[in-house]
């Protein structure tokens, strides 16, 4: 049987014809196929994007893309509420126990105390009668400005930080009954100096109003502020040391808890900045 001559095309119609799809290779770059669904491949792998599709993880997070969200969180969490609360376990251990840290404490008191007017003075300032105020004044301020300025409840933050105040004597009495040390060669035979109530005292009025009024002020003021303050709280805990009134542990027992204590403050405030006023204003300007 005889075969029929094709006809011989020429280069010209060669590149006029337009491509012919071939059966079966089509199939498998169409969507909904076996596999990718993409034009480019034909395995089933995912795509190797950055933000390709890829399963999150337990919680929620992306856990692909770094940095991941909510880990550094976590750790400034640990870092600000968990040591300070885990050395405060420690420091009541020793004090109840009367371990070697209460023999060292006595040897640092023995050499640090020397009464003198001086040091009255700076103990005075973590007295109820001139710390407390001050954070009135602040709370006052604050709420006035925070009202003037139209804040959603503006009332909360204020309210809280007193609580935080009053919330003070609520821990601190007890753990003085509790521990019951007594004090130092220097003050009247008693009991109930364990922790210093004059540094929690300062600590937290000084430290409250400093968490307050960092949110309103800019630039240089706020280092200005932050160093007052701890100036403030030092000053006291060295007075209070110095004139023999307390220990230097009872002073550190003190630092560890109104930092657990500040610290839950300074994550509140900070969930009540106005962030997304500032995101507002942002888009208003780019728009």
């Amino acid at each position: 049987m005889r075969d029929t001559p094709r006809p011989r095309e020429t280069a010209d119609e060669f590149r006029l014809r337009p491509p012919q799809l071939r059966p079966g290779r089509a199939l498998a770059h169409t969507n909904g196929a076996s596999g990718s669904g993409s034009p480019h491949r034909s395995d089933s792998r995912s795509p190797q994007t950055p933000r390709g599709a890829r399963p999150s993880d337990p919680i929620g997070r992306p856990g692909t893309t770094p940095p991941v969200p909510g880990r550094p969180a976590s750790f400034l969490l640990l870092g600000v509420l968990g040591l300070p609360a885990l050395l405060f376990a420690l420091i009541t251990w020793q004090v109840v126990v009367d371990g070697p840290l209460v023999r060292v404490d006595e040897r640092v008191s023995r050499a640090l105390v020397h009464p003198d007017r001086f040091s009255q003075l700076l103990a005075d300032l973590g007295n109820v009668q001139v710390a407390v105020p001050v954070l009135v004044v602040v709370l006052v301020q604050v709420a006035w400005r925070s009202r003037r300025a139209g804040t959603d409840r503006w009332w909360l933050s204020v309210t809280v930080a007193a609580l935080l105040m009053a919330l003070a004597p609520a821990l601190i009495v007890p753990l003085k009954e509790l521990v019951a040390r007594p004090g130092t060669p220097a003050v009247p035979p008693a009991t109930g100096y364990f922790p210093s109530g004059h540094t929690a005292t300062a600590a937290l009025a000084y430290g409250s109003a400093t968490l307050l009024l960092l949110p309103r002020l800019r630039g240089p003021a706020r280092h200005v502020l932050l160093a007052a303050c701890a100036l403030l709280v030092l000053g006291v805990s060295f007075g209070l040391v110095r004139h023999g009134y307390h220990w230097p542990l009872d002073v550190v027992a003190s630092w560890c808890l109104c930092t657990v204590l500040l610290a839950s403050l300074w994550l509140f405030l900070g969930r009540r900045t106005p962030a997304g006023r500032g995101t507002d204003r942002r888009v208003r300007d780019i728009s």
